[in-house]
């Protein structure tokens, strides 16, 4: 099972994954993004993320590529973003308030 959302915060944009982010599913995660405009100051949660496979990887080195960071609160989103060499925080913002 897989969900993704972006949700408009008062500090800008953060899409929500949560679940398993392989194959078709993470196509979809992607194709949020490259139907529209990419939205500036991205931040892509993948707290909740459980299980990340080639296709998932692909996926998050390309939101890396146009400019995304990422939120990494537990162990297994942070060993992904520091294997793939991603930008990240280690804990949410605090300060991010849903508009």
């Amino acid at each position: 099972m897989f969900r993704a959302q972006i949700h408009q915060m008062a500090d800008g944009p953060t899409l929500k994954m949560e679940g398993c982010l392989v194959a078709e599913w993470a196509k979809e995660a992607k194709s949020l993004l490259t139907d529209g405009p990419v939205p500036k100051g991205l931040i892509v949660d993948i707290t909740d993320v459980c299980h990340i496979d080639a296709v998932g990887e692909q996926v998050l080195a390309w939101l890396a590529s146009i400019g995304a960071s990422f939120m990494a609160g537990g162990v297994y989103a942070a060993s992904v973003c520091e294997r793939l060499q991603l930008p990240f925080y280690a804990t949410p913002h605090r300060s991010r308030k849903l508009l």
